[in-house]
């Protein structure tokens, strides 16, 4: 492919399964034998390094340490390979990069008291594009819309917007469906997270795209299996043949395919 795709996944509100669906499907690409970047931007609270498996005490550098001066933003990425490798049965045969934010207070304070330079965040995905040489980098956005989401969505070549089957999601969907469009961003799909099991899926898809205009890639019902690990590991890596993990399957030939 030409050069690296910026695929923004976004919600208007927390709880939506965002980073766990932003970590399952990249990890899907570098299993396809792409090279993947994963950015963690929701820097007030970050949280996808967990799913990754690592923690605070293994994080040198950060998206912060970046934003502020302090390094290039290539040193803050963190080759994922081999852990994501050890998640199941399926082979890694591209290279996934995670670029995390820092869990440490004084960092997310010096961010909520002071900001940072927003237009950083665009050359810095540039710069990681070029010097990763990504074909795909993967934006975990803060939900709701502030300076940097909408930043995100407005440099994207693809969005992805998730929600849950419920009315305040929805009107918020509303909101960031309608602000995407008038941002012109390229493609935009919709995922519906954590439907319950009495729900008629088809049914509830059609009137998904109805509603707000845009298709929808895939339905996932919510799992306890998936609650259960926990935020622990890739579900999809490590449960291949569950319903969760062919609809996280089903969303990456989407984005494959439209990016």
């Amino acid at each position: 492919m030409g050069k690296g795709k910026i695929i923004s996944i976004h919600s208007f509100r927390g709880g939506t399964g965002k980073s766990n669906i932003t970590a399952n499907v990249s990890a899907q690409f570098a299993a396809k034998g792409y090279r993947v970047g994963v950015i963690d931007t929701d820097i007030q609270s970050p949280g996808i390094h967990v799913l990754f498996g690592m923690n605070e005490e293994q994080i040198d550098k950060s998206l912060n340490d970046y934003l502020y001066g302090r390094c290039k933003i290539q040193e803050t990425a963190y080759d994922m390979g081999a852990r994501v490798g050890a998640s199941g049965d399926i082979e890694i045969s591209g290279k996934i990069y995670l670029i995390p934010s820092s869990l440490r207070a004084g960092e997310i304070a010096k961010v909520l008291r002071e900001g940072y330079e927003v237009g950083l965040l665009n050359d810095g995905f540039r710069s990681l594009i070029k010097e990763l040489k990504l074909d795909y980098l993967f934006i975990d956005t803060h939900p709701g819309l502030n300076e940097e989401t909408l930043l995100s969505i407005a440099i994207s070549d693809l969005l992805i917007i998730i929600l849950r089957p419920d009315q305040q999601d929805f009107q918020g969907t509303a909101v960031t469906v309608d602000v995407s469009r008038k941002l012109e961003v390229p493609q935009l799909f919709l995922v519906i997270n954590k439907a319950i099991s009495s729900l008629d899926f088809a049914d509830l898809k059609k009137t998904v795209e109805s509603t707000f205009e845009a298709p929808v890639a895939a339905v996932l019902p919510l799992s306890e299996d998936m609650a259960r690990l926990a935020s622990s590991d890739i579900f999809s890596l490590r449960f291949p043949d569950h319903v969760v993990s062919q609809a996280i399957r089903d969303i990456a030939a989407i984005v494959e395919a439209a990016a």
